[in-house]
């Protein structure tokens, strides 16, 4: 309904426990064009559920009320826990330890280098990641959490707009995945494309859903602050990837590690601040010949296309068709700046 939010509901349900006598009261005092219109918007937010139902069966979009079983007891912990969430995918995902991963739009190469390792060895490791499904850092920690799925790890995205709508719209097949194998939360109803102050908004449920929550990198004004900021409100742990002094993009990132936060120098950190022990550890992938050696010329990190021939000793045209076969076995990953390596 059209200017009644959190805050809202709360005073309202206050007044009159029960929710349709609540709702009859506030419509009352209601203009009879506003009341119209939300009554609109409800069959709107309603006919959408009832589409996706249709399209996805297996993903029909759930309303969770607060105070019910299936409300994520965190968000209560909020002063304006949000009244419904609509949730799409595995509820259970928050059953397990969970930890948030969030960071820049921009990020840099070390940033979602850090966030591979980051995510894929805590989700390895039994956590649920959890991020806000934005470009850069958030999606970065989406996408290696669900590859770590073998070894029982999950994502959640809570989303700024409506669960039906990727966004970015180059995240649609991220959205899918997730909605599949994780889950999906918004406070928004279906079809809700959201709005500026939506996704700052959202920042809040990802840090009371979260023990920890760890950002890789954060300009001075990165929204990656705010969800720190909401956690430490929360009394959740804060922790920060350190970065170099000059990047832009970690300046936030680097504020937080001297006003306090608990520093990451190395998975293991993040694993203790979760009461975690490491997955265990997978055999390197069986090579031979050209892949192997390219395999092993990447041990020590990420390496320019240009330097892997000599790296590997091998000619130019074999040592790329090497890292094109290992591209495709999902053994490394080739980025579009032309740096090479090993899929963590």
């Amino acid at each position: 309904m059209p200017g009644l939010g959190p805050a809202g509901i709360r005073t309202l349900l206050e007044q009159e426990p029960d929710a349709r006598a609540a709702l009859g009261s506030y419509q009352k005092r209601v203009s009879a064009d506003i009341a119209s219109r939300a009554s609109t918007e409800a069959e709107g937010t309603l006919s959408s559920m009832a589409l996706l139902a249709r399209l996805r069966p297996e993903l029909a979009p759930r309303v969770l009320t607060s105070g019910s079983a299936e409300y994520p007891a965190g968000l209560m912990d909020l002063s304006d826990p949000p009244p419904t969430l609509f949730a799409m995918g595995k509820l259970n995902a928050l059953d397990r330890p969970c930890v948030a991963i969030v960071g820049t739009r921009r990020a840099s190469r070390y940033g979602e280098r850090i966030t591979r390792g980051l995510a894929g060895t805590l989700a390895g490791a039994g956590a649920c990641v959890i991020s806000g499904m934005a470009a850069g850092i958030d999606g970065m920690a989406h996408s290696s959490a669900l590859e770590a799925e073998g070894a029982g790890g999950r994502t959640v995205a809570v989303l700024g707009t409506g669960i039906d709508i990727p966004y970015p719209a180059a995240h649609r097949s991220l959205h899918e995945r997730i909605a599949t194998s994780g889950l999906l939360l918004s406070e928004l109803p279906p079809g809700e494309r959201g709005g500026p102050g939506s996704f700052p908004r959202r920042n809040r449920i990802i840090a009371a859903l979260a023990q920890l929550t760890i950002v890789v990198e954060a300009g001075a004004r990165s929204g990656a602050l705010i969800t720190a900021a909401h956690a430490l409100d929360l009394g959740r742990m804060v922790a920060a990837v350190p970065g170099p002094i000059d990047a832009p993009e970690s300046v936030g990132s680097n504020a937080l590690i001297r006003d306090g936060a608990h520093v990451i120098a190395d998975v293991t950190d993040a694993l203790a601040l979760m009461g975690l022990t490491p997955p265990p550890r997978r055999a390197g992938p069986d090579l031979s010949g050209d892949a192997r050696k390219v395999y092993d010329a990447l041990q020590s990190g990420t390496v320019r296309v240009d330097d892997l021939p000599t790296r590997a000793a091998l000619p130019v045209e074999r040592c790329l068709a090497a890292i094109t076969e290992l591209e495709v076995a999902g053994t490394v990953v080739c980025d579009l700046t032309g740096e090479v390596s090993r899929r963590i």
